[in-house]
């Protein structure tokens, strides 16, 4: 079927104006005026936070231009002549239009969406690892990259634009994919990247603070992430799961319609997890008591955190009809880049690298390691510039609060000034008033080789913040700087 210019407007629900007549057919849509090269395409610009996308609109070869009441007069002083579809709000039909184009793929696929705060990423690997093992096609979008049956596609968001999104759809197809895992920020349900797929399952992981510069308030902050539960929205899944260890999940459920409930802390729910030994890595060996049976897995992941994550993942294989006893045997394949990820170079303590970069994930990874060790504790922490400031001080406290030795340094300042960041995250580590060795260091390297150098058998070292990101953020300009090879490079030097 043939989608023409003259459809995609009505199913938009837009006005066209400067019409031809010619009524063209289209073949994609997207928001990158450099990128979009094909003359069967229409050109989406829409409102950004320095520039309106309509000011871009010349340099796209489109054959027309979707964009709002504000971009119409934009083009209009640049004397456009092309067709345009003026809508209300470009974001909220940007998915439904690249979905027909592209021939509404997500209903050809089983689609999984997981959110949350925390718990994501973890969650996404477990389920892909586990559907994988199940004897599906699996394809995954996140935060550390797409992938088709294993083989990565670069992406450079979370959850891509819609536009980027329906088209990996398409390729997932094609590629015989049967299952898509799939990290669903609350950015991309507030900006309607997800309008225009159909999930089969949303998952909720939990909810804390961090994104307070995009959300104004918590509650601001749980109803972006409602959208994906909530039977009223046109964005929510066709069956949910909600983890219901916190206020905020027992809050999605209420809102959820039937939710598959999952408790590690005693709260009865539907599914419920336990861990039954733990090894000298951390590894753990789990059951889950779900409706109609038990399952016993052994989970490679350390940590409280890690038993919600495969809890989470299992019931959402479990609604997606997937056997469980299949899917958790592929727990034992899985490893998170940057995500409590161990780094061993014969050395006598434990180091460890890993994402958390929010007050409650700085509190569980460390609480995670006070468990696995002999010795003390030590951290390497800090916060990005241009996000969140209240919660810098409350990483700086949490982090005094259990460790023995806390290091502050720079984590992506970005356009901020990083002494001024760091002054906030001290704040908090000194108004505390515990034993911790408080120090700072702005750059982190030197932090790293301190924090290793430090470091005696028995102990625990973390560098939390970066994961597995391979850039620095500084002043406009993204350095390479990988925490991972840090650590290894300190370690080396330490051993010589």
């Amino acid at each position: 079927m043939e989608i023409t210019l003259s459809h995609l407007a009505e199913l938009a629900g837009g006005e066209l104006v400067q019409d031809s007549g010619a009524d063209p057919v289209i073949t994609s849509v997207g928001l990158d005026s450099g990128k979009l090269a094909d003359s069967d395409a229409i050109f989406a610009a829409v409102p950004g936070t320095r520039r309106h996308g309509a000011y871009f609109a010349a340099q796209s070869p489109a054959v027309a231009v979707l964009t709002d009441a504000a971009g119409r007069e934009i083009l209009a002083e640049a004397g456009e002549k092309r067709p345009i579809i003026v809508v209300e709000d470009v974001r909220a039909v940007l998915g439904i239009l690249a979905a027909e184009i592209h021939g509404h793929p997500s209903e050809r696929l089983t689609v999984l969406g997981v959110t949350g705060t925390s718990g994501k990423t973890t969650t996404s690997y477990l389920l892909e690892a586990g559907l994988l093992a199940a004897g599906h096609k699996v394809g995954m979008i996140g935060t550390t990259g797409t992938r088709i049956n294993g083989r990565p596609v670069p992406t450079s968001l979370t959850t891509p634009e819609a536009t980027t999104l329906q088209a990996l759809f398409s390729q997932m197809v094609e590629e015989g994919v049967t299952h898509v895992v799939m990290e669903v920020s609350s950015h991309a349900l507030e900006l309607g990247r997800t309008a225009g797929t159909r999930f089969a399952v949303a998952g909720f992981t939990n909810l804390s603070q961090d994104h307070l510069d995009f959300h104004p308030t918590m509650r601001e902050y749980f109803e972006a992430k409602a959208r994906f539960f909530d039977p009223a929205s046109p964005l929510s899944a066709e069956k949910s799961v909600v983890c219901v260890d916190d206020e905020w999940g027992r809050a999605m459920a209420e809102r959820a319609d039937r939710p598959l409930t999952v408790s590690t802390r005693g709260v009865q729910a539907d599914v419920m997890a336990e861990q039954i030994a733990v090894g000298p890595t951390g590894a753990q060996t789990i059951t889950l008591h779900l409706p109609d049976r038990d399952v016993t897995a052994e989970l490679p992941l350390p940590g409280d955190f890690n038993i919600a994550n495969a809890a989470v993942a299992t019931a959402m294989a479990l609604a997606a009809g997937v056997d469980p006893a299949a899917f958790t045997a592929g727990f034992l394949d899985v490893a998170v880049p940057g995500r409590m990820e161990r780094i061993d170079a014969g050395q006598d303590f434990l180091a460890v690298v890993d994402y958390a970069h929010k007050p409650a994930a700085v509190a569980a990874v460390l609480d995670t390691l006070r468990g696995q060790i002999t010795g003390r504790l030590g951290v390497v922490v800090g916060a990005g510039g241009d996000r969140d400031p209240s919660k810098r001080p409350i990483m700086g406290a949490e982090a005094a609060r259990r460790a023995d030795l806390v290091i502050i340094t720079d984590d992506n300042p970005r356009s901020e000034v990083p002494a001024t960041i760091r002054a906030a995250v001290l704040e908090g580590a000194l108004a505390v008033g515990t034993d911790a060795e408080i120090r700072e260091i702005g750059d982190r390297a030197a932090a790293i080789d301190a924090l290793i150098d430090w470091a005696r058998p028995g102990d625990g070292v973390v560098v939390a913040g970066k994961g597995h990101e391979v850039g620095q953020l500084i002043a406009g300009v993204d350095h390479h700087f990988d925490d991972r090879e840090e650590v290894r490079r300190a370690l080396k030097e330490k051993k010589q």
